[in-house]
């Protein structure tokens, strides 16, 4: 006998299980897969001359791109998505990957501590930005607790950094949590100093 499917909530409780993929659409077919398989260190799991999927982990596809030729560039000025975000297990390997990546010519163009996050950010050749991070506190709760603060809505962007200052300190022995510790503003600072020129 086939077994029966068995509701166990009703409509109004249901939820996505989780987040599957995301699609983009370009006019730089191979050029993009080629940035997108590098940045995110995926497998191709499907590629043909209109469309292709990538993974990074269990998933059977993460990321998919489309042939669509004739497409107008992006603009920042342009309504939509702003940037795709993945983390990381921890700092040894946002670094490792942000090494990989830098001798690979690919270097972020904003780096940030945006309090919760420590994270790079990369744009791909149609303009796309894609986040790679790490968290800074251990817990879901001390994230929440630091979000619900007044250092948080004082500055609700962040603190840029120098990534290579931060890893070498960080190869230094210098405390994980002092080189993410987000420092307040200084007098006449504001947040908006921190975003990508």
């Amino acid at each position: 006998m086939a077994k029966q499917n068995v509701r166990t909530s009703t409509a109004a409780d249901v939820k996505p299980a989780y987040f599957a993929h995301a699609v983009l659409k370009t006019s730089q077919f191979e050029a993009m897969i080629k940035h997108w398989q590098t940045l995110l260190n995926a497998e191709l799991v499907y590629h043909n001359e209109f469309l292709c999927f990538m993974t990074f982990d269990q998933e059977h596809h993460r990321l998919a791109i489309i042939n669509q030729p004739g497409l107008d560039a992006q603009t920042d000025t342009c309504a939509g998505l702003d940037h795709l975000a993945y983390s990381y297990s921890g700092i040894d390997d946002l670094m490792a990957t942000y090494e990989r990546l830098k001798d690979l010519s690919i270097t972020p163009f904003w780096c940030i501590n945006h309090g919760p996050t420590l994270s790079l950010y990369y744009k791909d050749p149609d303009g796309n930005k894609a986040e790679l991070q790490i968290d800074v506190f251990d817990t879901i709760e001390a994230t929440n607790n630091f979000l619900s603060s007044g250092a948080f809505s004082a500055n609700p962007i962040g603190i840029q950094f120098d990534p290579e200052v931060l890893f070498e300190a960080y190869r230094g022995g210098e405390p994980l949590a002092e080189l993410t510790r987000r420092r307040e503003l200084n007098s006449g600072e504001s947040f908006f100093d921190h975003l990508p020129a």
